[in-house]
């Protein structure tokens, strides 16, 4: 297989930004971000700005034929993905090798269902949060793509890996990437969602005994489910978990809370929505994750009536 060079990125929010900046100062010339006729006019306009410099980027819209991508990065959000399988369509090739940054354990799955798990490494980010204002983004580099094969064959993980050696992109490959993953998860769906719904920042979390009690309580609904999914050690996830939550920066804010305070939709179908399609799957009981799901339908109702009184 030949070496990686040309490489699609999906979404330039708050990790999509940070992987097209460093990638457009190695290689500006092998570097396409793929958008739609909207985003186009918009980022044409008026940039996404990446610590304070613009991104001046070479976009791409679905229907271009001229272009086949090594590497495809998508970072959008749940609820784009199925848009992204549709318009990377014209883009893969043979070779290419799909990233999928989201958060959550489905999102590998479902683009693997279109494209074979030959083209898939199972992956994420993790590091510092992204503070996102608009177009305004703003990253301390603290972060790592981690990723890795779902099976024996390492052959695309290694030329990722070296692809990542020659740009400088900070990463890590796990000895049981399954895991990793699901630890990745069970940290989003206890800190994400109920960080988002008290309003609270990393640094509030963890000087918080009760907030921590309740974090366990959701962990442990993630660890059920993981153990029934056939996931190995997850007798020491809990510990894995609030480990790397104690390492994150105080001010930090999770995604899902940013979502809030910007009024935007949320993640939560990936996280309690997929946690009680899980529970019902293997009759696990999720009363945690039952709950956040329905304060976060209230929210979300309440931010579609402020847009419609602001459109009136």
């Amino acid at each position: 297989m030949s070496e990686i060079k040309n490489v699609l990125i999906c979404g330039i929010g708050a990790v999509g930004s940070i992987y097209a900046d460093k990638i457009h100062k190695f290689s500006p010339d092998n570097l396409k971000i793929l958008v739609d006729k909207e985003r186009f006019e918009r980022y044409s306009k008026s940039p996404m700005v990446f610590n304070g410099k613009e991104l001046v980027l070479d976009y791409i819209l679905p229907e271009s034929d001229d272009f086949k991508a090594d590497l495809i990065i998508i970072a959008t959000k749940f609820d784009g993905l199925f848009d992204v399988i549709k318009n990377i369509k014209n883009f893969v090739y043979d070779e290419t090798v799909i990233l999928s940054l989201l958060n959550g354990v489905t999102s590998e799955k479902i683009i693997a269902d279109e494209y074979g798990w030959d083209k898939l490494l199972l992956s994420y980010f993790i590091g510092h949060s992204a503070m996102r204002e608009q177009r305004f983004i703003t990253h301390d580099g603290v972060g790592q793509i981690v990723f890795g094969s779902k099976d024996a064959d390492k052959i695309n993980e290694k030329r990722v890996k070296a692809y990542f050696d020659r740009v400088g992109i900070d990463y890590k490959i796990p000895d049981d990437m399954v895991h990793a993953l699901w630890l990745k998860y069970m940290m989003n769906v206890s800190t994400n969602q109920p960080s988002a719904l008290l309003r609270m920042t990393f640094g509030e979390m963890n000087s918080n005994e009760k907030f921590l009690a309740l974090a366990e309580k959701i962990m442990r609904e993630v660890q059920a489910v993981a153990k029934a999914e056939g996931v190995k050690n997850t007798d020491i996830m809990l510990d894995e978990a609030f480990d790397d939550i104690s390492k994150m920066i105080p001010e930090g804010k999770t995604s899902m809370l940013q979502d809030v305070l910007a009024g935007r939709k949320t993640e939560v179908e990936m996280f309690a929505g997929t946690m009680i399609e899980f529970g019902r799957k293997h009759n696990i009981p999720v009363p945690y994750n039952q709950f956040m799901y329905e304060m976060f339908q209230i929210l979300h109702e309440k931010f579609e009536q402020k847009k419609s009184l602001v459109i009136k």
